[in-house]
């Protein structure tokens, strides 16, 4: 089943994918051109697979969608709502180039990525599960620990000789034992911290998703900072990731304040007081430029 998509411009499907390109190819990854991951509609894995036909001032992109079983009229629908959100597709970038215009770092990172957007994940509980997964560690080691969980508790689709994985459901978290999840590389504390997580979802004590819909970002990490292996950083970064609140920004994050450091303090250690002070001068969109802060380190931009 194929499907095109209409982004609100401007949209840089590439330079917004590039975050994805040292993906795994099983899970979810961005390569010349063309992004693919499984995500779920209902009980049903669905594999998308998206690439560019449009312009930044036109976007447009041309989505296939391939499953085991026939997909329905109505899993089109949710399919590409969920990659809307993935990219946030309808998000307007203009208030933001509006709110940095006289910043004169984002002001030049804004012309020259054009079309940014910040991507989110399919659910919160990816998110703060990933979020928990790299407390206190390399982002590399860390992302072998998440592909581990993922390729240990996820669902498979099978496509052409070709197995691909969804991301773990609390369902399938919360009976697994801590002795199961630490196989992974996750820490005993960790292992302690999504199991207890998972079942709190699962016995519904814990709406995650709810959070998406609430409007006050400092209730929200009040909230989730009653939970049990749940910080400050912890809860900011999961606020980014799984329910696109660009006005928080996890300034406590090392690599996070780097960046800000060498485009702003001539990579002076700084730090997340001076960080958040920095910060305040990007409004609401806070978030947001610490994405296109970490875009251009990873591309080695200078200005």
């Amino acid at each position: 089943m194929r499907l095109r998509i209409k982004p609100l411009p401007p949209f840089d499907f590439d330079l917004s994918a590039t975050i994805f390109s040292d993906g795994d190819s099983q899970i979810r990854t961005y390569e010349q051109g063309t992004y693919w991951q499984v995500v779920r509609v209902h009980s049903k894995l669905i594999l998308i697979t998206i690439t560019s036909l449009g312009t930044v001032d036109k976007p447009e992109l041309a989505v296939e969608l391939q499953a085991n079983e026939e997909i329905s009229h109505n899993e089109k629908k949710i399919t590409e709502a969920i990659i809307s959100s993935l990219f946030n597709l309808t998000f307007d970038l203009t208030a933001f180039y509006e709110e940095v215009k006289n910043d004169t770092i984002l002001s030049k990172l804004a012309r020259q990525f054009r079309g940014l957007k910040s991507p989110t994940t399919p659910t919160v509980f990816e998110a703060l599960v990933d979020s928990i997964i790299e407390q206190q560690i390399s982002l590399n080691v860390a992302h072998s620990i998440e592909r581990n969980v993922v390729k240990t508790f996820g669902d498979t689709l099978t496509l052409d000789d070709k197995v691909y994985y969804a991301f773990p459901t609390p369902q399938q978290l919360a009976p697994a034992t801590k002795e199961q999840l630490r196989t992974c590389g996750l820490s005993a504390r960790k292992a302690e911290y999504i199991h207890d997580i998972s079942k709190l979802i699962v016995d519904g004590r814990l709406d995650l998703e709810k959070f998406k819909t609430s409007g006050d970002a400092e209730e929200i990490i009040t909230e989730l900072c009653k939970i049990r292996g749940i910080g400050l950083w912890t809860a900011e970064l999961t606020m980014l990731r799984g329910m696109n609140k660009l006005e928080v920004l996890p300034a406590d994050d090392l690599g996070l304040r780097r960046h800000i450091s060498h485009y702003y303090c001539n990579d002076r250690k700084i730090s997340g007081e001076e960080a958040r002070s920095i910060a305040e001068g990007w409004g609401n969109w806070k978030g947001l430029a610490g994405f296109y802060l970490i875009i251009a380190a990873r591309l080695k931009v200078e200005l």
